[in-house]
Order: C-alpha cells, then structure tokens, then sequence
C-alpha cells in the first residue's frame, strides 16, 4: 500500500467534497477548501482522515520529507501568527486547522502511529474492546519475559544488551509492517504492528531502568 503525495500547498491537494458557505461572506467553498475563493477567508477545519488533510493517499509506506514537505506547506498558510491581527474568529479557525494538521502529522511521521490509525481506518483497530484474540497473548507473553530480563539487569550494560535485541526486533516488525499493507494481508499488518507496539513500550522501560540504575550508583 503506497502513499503517493500530492501537490503541496495547494487547496487542489485536497480532497474535493460537497460546497458549502464560507462563515465570512456566505460564498460557496469547497468542503475541504482552506480558503474562501471569494473573500479569503480561511475556513474551518473539516472532518478529514489524516492523509487527506495532508493531501495523502493512504498508505504506510511513507517518505518523512515528503510529509515534511507537505506539512510545512501547509503551516506556512495556516500558522495563528499569520492572523495575529484577524477577526477573532479567524484567529480562532487558525489555530483549530494548526491544532488539526498537528495532528496529522505526528500521527503520520511515527512509523507505530500511522500503522496503527491506518489500521483503525481499515476497520481493524488494535486497541479498544475485542482487540485481544490468544496470538495477542502470545506476544504479551514475549513482552513479559523480556520485563522479566530488564528487571534483573543489574547494570547499564546489561540493559543496553536487551535495548539492543528489542531495537532490532522492532526494525524487523517495521519491515513485516511494510510487507503486510503491500500485499494486504491486514492480519498480518496487524499482529506486526501490535508486536511493534510492546517493543516501543519496552524501548521506554529501558530507558527508565538505566535511569534508574544511574541513579543507585550515585555516591551517597
């Protein structure tokens, strides 16, 4: 599953929906307009997935300075310092579109995030009710064992060991991630993206027993 992006910049990047009018001048603009044609007024944020907003098609596979492009493209419209002396309203819409594309982006630029939200746009959301099935079992059952081994790593080199087999798990996940959606196979894009989720969160628990130990080696 490819993302092709569009051309930044540009209102025409953006999905074309059903007009309504602008809250300015009554005009007609396009649902997912940034701006009225007619009095340039910048309009509210519209209910779009994250790869539409950013004039995406949705996909994981994703260049990040393609996304950065396409982002700051789009603050440099947007950004609230822009409307410093607007309307309060307009003041107001800027930063609900900032706060939206925001969104967008940090959602798209982390590799668990998009796969994640690409998922739940796909009808297979990995958390909530009926998200546990015994495979997920099977992989919480990996993520405790590895607690297991961080929680008796005695020192910094240690830790360091396990960070290092859980960062080389989590490369390969991305790879079967990116295979799965190519070809899919959501079930699979899934189960990876869920085993990728439990090594982000063992990734942070590393991090906070090096801390952890740094501090107990302190002189007294």
């Amino acid at each position: 599953m490819q993302i092709t992006p569009l051309a930044p910049d540009s209102d025409s990047a953006r999905p074309a929906a059903a007009f309504g009018a602008c809250w300015s001048c009554r005009g007609p603009v396009a649902a997912a307009a940034l701006f009225c044609a007619t009095c340039k007024a910048i309009q509210p944020p519209q209910p779009l997935d994250h790869f539409a907003r950013l004039g995406l098609k949705p996909g994981f596979d994703l260049q990040v300075p393609v996304l950065d492009q396409l982002y700051f493209g789009f603050q440099r419209q947007l950004h609230p310092d822009r409307f410093a002396n607007a309307a309060p309203r307009a003041r107001q819409i800027s930063q609900s579109q900032a706060v939206a594309f925001n969104d967008a982006y940090e959602t798209l630029k982390s590799p668990l995030a998009r796969a994640t939200y690409l998922l739940a746009l796909l009808g297979l959301p990995i958390d909530g009710e009926g998200s546990h099935t015994i495979r997920d079992m099977e992989l919480l059952d990996d993520q405790l064992e590895r607690r297991e081994k961080l929680h008796e790593a005695a020192d910094a080199a240690a830790v360091e060991k396990l960070a290092v087999v859980a960062r080389n798990d989590a490369a390969a996940c991305l790879g079967e991630i990116a295979a799965a959606f190519a070809t899919g196979d959501l079930a699979a894009a899934r189960l990876a993206t869920l085993r990728l989720k439990y090594l982000d969160k063992f990734a942070d628990e590393a991090r906070n027993r090096r801390a952890l130990l740094a501090l107990r080696s302190e002189p007294a």
